[in-house]
């Protein structure tokens, strides 16, 4: 169908490599170990949102400019990379909220709203251009050399790619939010939790920043 081939291995192949941790799968699994299962989802969603965003690029030729302009390149990975690290500095900068009905409590990290966990999800993916790279690398693998339209045979498994993405990314939210209710998470360990993530993300903006098309 299509001129594709070989769907099993793909769906296979693209289960394993959602399930590799990056930084999409911390900034899930931050969400919801801070605000429970929904923040998870919120981010989930912005990444299949970005992840979207590529599919159509590759689709159209878009993300083959990447591939062989180094100008093109280094524009969107600093760009990538500088919003990589001000998400981590930002984390870094996260304090616990004040309560001053709660004496000798202490209170949770402020919380952020979905739409701007969203935000970070959709950027995060979609300024990276390693992830418009795989697409182009990944997908044309399972498309025939004699596809009828090669664009729409690309679209589809992208699709599906996304797809089996987000249930993954939505399952990783659910089950943080699970353990991190039963083991039931401190504020001040949500604190450092959100402190150790803010520091993995300025050491994945500096590596995004010194890497190539390679």
């Amino acid at each position: 169908m299509l001129g594709i081939h070989d769907l099993t291995l793909f769906i296979i192949s693209g289960l394993l490599l959602n399930i590799m941790p990056g930084p999409d799968s911390l900034l899930i699994m931050t969400r919801s170990a801070q605000q429970g299962w929904r923040a998870g989802s919120s981010a989930a969603m912005g990444i299949a949102a970005g992840t979207m965003v590529h599919v159509f690029a590759a689709a159209v030729g878009l993300s083959a400019l990447l591939a062989t302009s180094a100008t093109a390149f280094n524009v969107v990975k600093w760009v990538g990379a500088a919003y990589i690290v001000w998400c981590g500095i930002g984390m870094l900068r996260t304090r616990i909220k004040a309560t001053p009905d709660d004496a000798g409590a202490t209170p949770p990290p402020a919380p952020l709203p979905y739409r701007r966990i969203f935000a970070q999800g959709f950027l995060t993916n979609v300024l990276n251009p390693k992830v418009a790279l795989f697409f182009l690398a990944f997908v044309p693998q399972f498309i025939d050399a004699d596809a009828p339209n090669k664009a729409l045979a690309f679209i589809v498994l992208g699709c599906i790619f996304n797809f089996n993405g987000t249930l993954w990314c939505n399952g990783l939210a659910i089950f943080t939010a699970f353990a991190s209710a039963k083991l039931k998470v401190k504020p001040l360990v949500a604190l450092w939790l959100n402190r150790v993530t803010g520091s993995i993300f300025l050491a994945l903006g500096a590596r995004l920043a010194l890497s190539d098309r390679n």
